[in-house]
């Protein structure tokens, strides 16, 4: 005796591959034309290479870059930018090993380097875009998170605030 049924449809298909190189540029272009059009200008734009560019390439001082974005003159922060990661939850936020606080250390270790606050912009696919900053840097703003030194905001939430919580020549 023959079964007619058909399980094909119940075999799992092998997820596709992300390009998590493309996934991030294209995070660092979105962001660029998000700022860009908040703050009327044009002087945001992709680091070259991305941030990695400044640590594996030796500039003279004038021409070092810092961050994942290349912002305007006045601008008080540089800008790490991180997309996907989306194991990263709640407890790795209490977790000082996870991911996520990798990413905070990357932040300061670029803003150390150039002189500026850091400002971590970090999304997870299908999720608003969230913006992690020390505390100082924009005081308290509803809603937010306290982590440590820093705190956490929607993107959306802080970009609506005055010019002059983000340049210095207000």
């Amino acid at each position: 005796m023959e079964d007619d049924y058909d399980l094909s449809k119940l075999i799992k298909k092998k997820k596709k591959r992300v390009n998590s190189r493309r996934k991030g540029n294209s995070f660092e272009l979105q962001t660029c034309k998000l700022l860009n059009k908040t703050f009327d200008t044009k002087e945001f734009i992709r680091t070259p290479g991305s941030g990695a560019f400044a640590s594996t390439h030796t500039l003279p001082e004038h021409l070092n870059i810092y961050g994942d974005i290349i912002t305007p003159k006045t601008f008080k922060y540089t800008i790490e930018c991180k997309k996907g990661y989306n194991k990263e939850d709640i407890y790795s936020l209490l977790y000082y090993r996870s991911d996520f606080w990798k990413f905070i250390e990357q932040s300061e270790k670029d803003a150390q380097g150039s002189g500026l606050e850091p400002l971590l912009i970090f999304k997870q696919d299908r999720k608003a875009a969230l913006a992690v900053a020390r505390k100082e840097s924009f005081g308290y703003l509803e809603p937010s998170v306290d982590l440590k030194e820093y705190r956490m905001y929607l993107l959306e939430d802080l970009l609506k605030l005055d010019r002059f919580y983000w340049f210095t020549d207000f």
